[in-house]
């Protein structure tokens, strides 16, 4: 019976002890529970940090870069302003002075046409008078050598009847230059005078030697008149030539200004147009680096706030 009852406690006891640890237990899991979710929640505590400052360095290093940047395309657009408005001051004054240079090539050329144009009707016309004056002399000089031929054959009564001694009239008539008593023997002689009898009459050699003079200084002034008219002709000639060569360089240079007019044109309508461009870059670089500033101040006191907070 003692063991019944020996049994019996032992078992009692045990029961007492598990329902102790139970209690204990039971008392125990709540504040394991609550740190346990202490712990976890600083993990993601700690967790977020990390990944806030993660994301904050990546925002500061954006700031950085992003803000250099901004800066060196500023610099750039900052220094390319002024260059191009000085380039397009110079273009333009470039383009100015090529078009006057322009007007004053195509003055140029048209004076040098009007100057052949005026220099050529001038020969033209010196050139028909040369010809006229030429052609008299030859008519004046044949006229004389017949009557002087005829003379010296002692032919003299047939000379008389040709036209040629019709032309040695007017001719004498019209000498005024001519020693009166010579023009009496001249045209005595034309007259059928002393010197239009019989061959080697009295006096025909004195009308032949005032022939002979009158044709050799007729022949001479033709000569003469000759060489200045060869001398004209070339000088012409040079003239001419020079001032083609003048309109050709002038053209040359009329189609070389005018092709640079063109290229000026163009280029100043684009730096024009890369100003306006760079300008506005150089505005909203200016603008938005200001507020990437701004933001990066906000930031960086936000997160200095936020170290402080988790800090304390």
């Amino acid at each position: 019976m003692w063991a019944k009852l020996a049994v019996l406690a032992a078992g009692a006891v045990s029961a007492s002890a598990s329902v102790a640890v139970e209690e204990v237990e039971a008392v125990a899991n709540p504040i394991r529970k609550v740190v346990t979710l202490l712990q976890n929640m600083q993990k993601k505590v700690e967790k977020e940090g990390e990944k806030e400052k993660e994301l904050y360095e990546k925002f500061m290093c954006y700031c950085k870069t992003g803000g250099g940047e901004l800066s060196l395309s500023i610099n750039t657009a900052t220094a390319k302003v002024p260059a191009l408005q000085s380039e397009i001051e110079a273009s333009e004054g470039k383009l100015a002075q090529t078009k006057e240079d322009l007007k004053t090539a195509q003055a140029d050329r048209a004076a040098a046409k009007d100057a052949i144009a005026e220099a050529t009707a001038i020969r033209e016309k010196e050139a028909k008078a040369f010809a006229a004056e030429k052609a008299e002399y030859d008519a004046n000089i044949g006229a004389i050598s017949k009557a002087v031929a005829a003379l010296e054959r002692g032919m003299s009564g047939g000379f008389l009847q040709t036209d040629a001694a019709q032309v040695l009239r007017r001719l004498v008539q019209g000498k005024t230059e001519m020693i009166d008593y010579d023009r009496q023997e001249v045209i005595a002689f034309l007259s059928g005078g002393q010197a239009a009898s019989s061959a080697y009459a009295p006096r025909s050699g004195e009308v032949t030697g005032i022939l002979k003079e009158m044709g050799a200084t007729m022949q001479k002034a033709l000569d003469e008149a000759t060489a200045e008219e060869e001398t004209a002709a070339k000088s012409h000639e040079e003239m001419v030539a020079a001032k083609q060569r003048e309109v050709t360089a002038l053209t040359d240079s009329i189609e070389a200004k005018t092709e640079a007019i063109g290229t000026l044109g163009v280029s100043i309508v684009t730096m024009k147009a890369d100003l306006t461009d760079t300008e506005a870059a150089l505005i909203a670089d200016q603008q938005f680096l200001k507020e990437l500033d701004q933001s990066c101040k906000t930031k960086t006191a936000e997160w200095e706030e936020r170290m402080k907070t988790r800090a304390e």
